[in-house]
């Protein structure tokens, strides 16, 4: 997915719960080096990635030109999508490959930790919090009427169930203003003595000149 506007800024922090994660789930010591670095060819992305998912890349290429290296960075993301991560989470190769954006592939990480949450024969460790699950509740027709009543009490200061009924807007008139009423109708109502459907339009008009 291209990248929108400037690279982002690094965090140190988050960058230390990443490598922290990836020790923890791949079970080696994160290797000497800068964070950058260490991640650029991808390896440790595709250690981390069989981990979660055994078996989503079956070949990770340990030497080779520059384009095995990002072979690995393209099997990471195809892997981050099959296990669920949207497309939108993904990083462009250059970013880590060519160190154009090291934030947006920290970010990218972070959305594959909170996927983890989304499978639950992932016993663990996970990254970042837990995402919120919907909580759809269906109620009876009845429980919707007694929660609808509570609007009728002034006193109860909520919380409340369903919409709030529409109040009746009752409104009396004495016989004369009933009489004027229907005086104003009649006069709108005019007649249709002698009418026909000449001038009508039904549909789309058509405009034709003749003699061009």
């Amino acid at each position: 997915m291209p990248r929108v506007g400037a690279a982002g800024k690094r965090d140190p922090q988050l960058e230390a719960d990443v490598k922290e994660w990836i020790e923890a789930v791949t079970g080696e010591k994160w290797p000497a080096g800068d964070y950058a670095h260490v991640l650029k060819d991808g390896q440790v992305l595709c250690k981390l990635m069989n981990k979660l998912m055994p078996g989503s890349i079956s070949k990770i290429n340990t030497t080779g030109a520059s384009f095995k290296m990002m072979e690995n960075i393209n099997n990471f993301q195809k892997a981050m999508v099959k296990y669920g991560c949207s497309d939108v989470d993904l990083f462009q190769t250059a970013d880590l490959y060519e160190g154009k954006d090291i934030a947006a592939v920290t970010n990218s990480i972070f959305a594959l930790g909170r996927q983890t949450h989304m499978h639950p024969e992932w016993p663990g460790p996970w990254l970042g919090p837990k995402p919120a699950e919907s909580n759809v509740r269906t109620f009876d027709e009845e429980t919707l009427a007694a929660g609808k009543a509570t609007y009728m009490h002034p006193e109860w200061p909520g919380p409340w169930l369903g919409p709030k009924p529409a109040e009746s807007n009752v409104r009396e008139f004495d016989e004369e203003t009933l009489a004027a009423g229907k005086a104003v109708i009649g006069l709108q109502a005019g007649t249709n003595k002698g009418a026909t459907q000449a001038g009508q339009n039904i549909g789309a008009g058509r405009k034709i000149i003749i003699g061009k």
